[in-house]
């Protein structure tokens, strides 16, 4: 039904109607600020990257095929548009990792997450996710917060099924560890 609406507000603009794209703005305004300000870690930069792949995705909403969700396709515009402003700015990044991982679970299940998510204990999360690198922070609120799926985060961000599942693991030990140093003995009482 999601899809369905996005859908339909994507027709509205084809046909002219050029105000319906705000619609698609207030939907996805949030997530594509905070796919931003994981890569380029400043406010300035993030409503930068992200004003200028929702004018991308105006631009180019022709070539949306509505092969995969919107918001993927859009992510996809805010993810790139955000590597391309750290290039652009000579801020080195973390390389990604071709490391495949034999015999690795694909099972996520990480209640722990779920038990911070809310109430008060919801800053110490966002306080260590933003402690992560960001490529791991990116992937913690993709598939954890966003529950964006393995195919959409592929299609985001152009790495394997395979590597993601080892960047989401070895995301979730290092979060454990910030939120291990920023709660100590909380922790213990939440698990």
């Amino acid at each position: 039904m999601d899809t369905i609406s996005d859908q339909i507000y994507i027709d509205k603009v084809l046909q002219g109607d050029t105000n319906a794209f705000s619609y698609l703005i207030d939907k996805y305004k949030n997530m594509a600020y905070t796919i931003a300000i994981k890569i380029v870690k400043s406010t300035e930069d993030a409503e930068e990257v992200a004003q200028d792949s929702f004018l991308k995705a105006f631009q180019k909403l022709d070539t949306f095929k509505g092969e995969s969700k919107f918001s993927t396709w859009l992510y996809t515009i805010v993810y790139r548009n955000a590597i391309s402003m750290v290039r652009k700015k000579k801020i080195t990044t973390t390389e990604i990792d071709s490391f495949v991982l034999d015999n690795h679970t694909t099972d996520f299940d990480f209640p722990q997450l779920e038990a911070i998510k809310n109430g008060e204990q919801k800053k110490y999360l966002t306080e260590a996710i933003n402690n992560l690198p960001e490529i791991d922070a990116l992937l913690i609120t993709l598939f954890y917060l966003n529950e964006n799926t393995l195919e959409e985060i592929k299609e985001i961000t152009n790495l394997t099924k395979t590597n993601i599942k080892v960047k989401i693991f070895r995301a979730r030990k290092k979060l454990y560890k910030e939120l291990s140093l920023l709660l100590k003995d909380e922790l213990r009482a939440i698990i």
